[in-house]
């Protein structure tokens, strides 16, 4: 059943991972041992590490106990419901509370299903298994809407999702975060002369080009509009974001793409503009995006097919 719901899925290099949070360690060990042949488990008794968890380990599902001592389970899932990076991860109730008002209490909490204690594995596995399914199916449909027609790279609905969301972690935990604002050279010169669907050509031969030099799981390219692309570089120092920018112009430039009418080179060539700075709580991401924006207009105006790049200082 589970292989049939899963059919058309794209095949993950990681295994499924899900979290069980429960306070009393027997109910833990029960779990784990319905569940480790075939997911990854990840386990606590503290209610309080479950947020944190989930935000580090990404699960693909949580079990969760409903009483449990600091935080309880409804308390728990409403701030996983809350939270943009953990919202659309499934949470399952196992909880000895059956009575009607409790299993409506437990959907408005944000949970998508309620398992009953004593713990029947077959019950526990089958259900999880669809929930995962579903879960699997709901991540496909969201990622579709979030690539870009033309160039298959993300969209700018996803690059304004992620970058939030980066911008709140490295907010948090002080890091820095650098932007990379790129721009092709002239493209409205090379659409007159070759036309708009040699134009759509290059577009997308740019785009994987670009896409190619991205190397961690947290940095994305996306299309930002026309012939501008974004790329965001969690966790950067701005060595590191002007190194990416560097790379990715010479990407470019080696292939040689042929632009006859353009000032800046015989062949396709980019400008970026790099920004890097450590958000802190009176800052916003605009901040970053504007700094972006100014530097790439400072590469365009002193000549383009060239990076330009500023550290910013958090704001007073």
């Amino acid at each position: 059943m589970f292989d049939t719901l899963l059919a058309g899925q794209p095949k993950r290099q990681a295994p499924l991972r899900i979290l069980v949070a429960d306070d009393q360690p027997l109910n833990i060990r029960i779990l784990h041992e319905v569940f480790r042949n075939e997911f990854e488990v990840l386990m606590t008794t503290d209610s309080k590490q479950v947020v944190t968890i989930c935000r580090e380990q990404n699960p693909d599902l949580v079990l969760l106990d409903v009483v449990m001592p600091g935080l309880n389970g409804h308390q728990v899932c409403r701030q996983l419901r809350a939270l943009p990076e953990t919202r659309d991860i499934p949470v399952i109730f196992v909880t000895a509370k059956n009575t009607p008002e409790d299993e409506v209490l437990g959907l408005e909490s944000g949970a998508v299903d309620f398992i009953t204690k004593p713990i029947n594995p077959a019950t526990v596995m089958a259900r999880v298994k669809t929930h995962l399914a579903l879960k699997l199916q709901n991540d496909l449909l969201r990622s579709i809407a979030l690539v870009d027609g033309l160039t298959g790279v993300a969209n700018r609905r996803r690059f304004d999702e992620q970058f939030l969301t980066a911008w709140r972690r490295c907010q948090r935990e002080q890091l820095e975060l650098s932007l990379l604002l790129i721009d092709l050279d002239h493209f409205k010169l090379y659409n007159d002369h070759y036309g708009h669907p040699a134009g759509d050509r290059c577009l997308t031969r740019v785009a994987g080009i670009l896409n190619e030099t991205i190397r961690r799981p947290d940095d994305l390219l996306a299309r930002y509009g026309g012939e501008e692309f974004i790329c965001l570089l969690p966790n950067t120092a701005f060595e590191g974001a002007q190194g990416r920018a560097w790379a990715m112009l010479h990407a470019v430039q080696d292939q040689g793409l042929e632009h006859a009418h353009s000032p800046a080179s015989a062949v396709v060539t980019i400008s970026i503009g790099a920004v890097t700075m450590i958000p802190q709580a009176g800052d916003s991401p605009e901040t970053l995006l504007n700094a972006a924006d100014k530097q790439l207009y400072d590469a365009k105006q002193s000549g383009r097919n060239q990076v330009r790049g500023i550290e910013l200082p958090s704001l007073p």
